[in-house]
């Protein structure tokens, strides 16, 4: 059975197992759980176990680990939080959308769910955070749309930017410097498989005023962040 009152661990790990399955049906590994979350690999096994027993996750050593109905509860919750937090700083305090992921992960611990949703109705209850992730509405249902990484996309084929990974904050603020941000339109004008690279150019105006116009290289792991949907 759960535990009446999830502490800040239980809170960040089942936000991260969510996450992990948000945009990929690969899931997530108790190292890279240990690398997102800044704690030691060794600690990680001892805490799903945890999670286990107070009823919050399903697993099995070596398995996928599956949220229960209450751990999803409790991780949509966190998401949303996070991603009005992120949100509200970009809009309302001049936050760039590299700068914000750590202020949210502390804050979202922290503000009161009447704050919480203050901010949510000065926003005009926004669908989307700044890097194009869904916020999950109120009652806990989340309306991600289809999209495919732009590493995907062959040669000729345009997209518009859906959402980019907040995961390198210097990988924000490149494709940032590049003018590609989220309802960016690109067309892949070759595909460089061989050395691990695409050529892309913008469809239209850039998005920032002082971005290249002509086509950039992206590398697999810029592209790879990157999702679009058919323009």
């Amino acid at each position: 059975m759960a535990a009446s009152t999830p502490t800040t661990m239980t809170e960040d790990y089942l936000k991260v197992i969510w996450k992990s399955h948000e945009w990929s049906d690969e899931g997530i590994t108790t190292t890279e759980i240990a690398a997102t979350l800044g704690v030691a690999a060794s600690s990680v096994s001892g805490n799903l176990n945890k999670l286990a027993r107070d009823g919050y996750i399903l697993h099995e050593p070596y398995s996928r680990i599956l949220l229960s109905d209450a751990g999803r509860s409790i991780a949509v919750r966190m998401v949303r939080r996070h991603r009005i937090i992120e949100t509200y700083l970009v809009e309302q305090c001049g936050y760039g959308w590299d700068e914000v992921h750590e202020e949210a992960e502390v804050l979202e611990h922290a503000v009161s769910d009447r704050l919480l949703e203050i901010w949510d109705d000065e926003l005009g209850n926004p669908l989307q955070d700044p890097h194009g992730d869904p916020i999950p509405r109120r009652d806990g249902t989340v309306a991600r749309p289809d999209g495919r990484r732009l590493h995907e996309l062959a040669e000729h084929e345009t997209g518009t930017v859906l959402r980019v990974s907040d995961h390198d904050p210097a990988l924000l603020r490149y494709l940032y410097s590049l003018g590609i941000t989220v309802g960016s339109t690109l067309t892949v004008h070759a595909r460089r498989d061989y050395a691990g690279s695409m050529a892309v150019g913008q469809v239209g105006a850039p998005a920032t005023p002082d971005a290249a116009t002509e086509s950039v290289e992206l590398a697999t792991v810029a592209a790879n962040a990157i999702w679009v949907t058919s323009a």
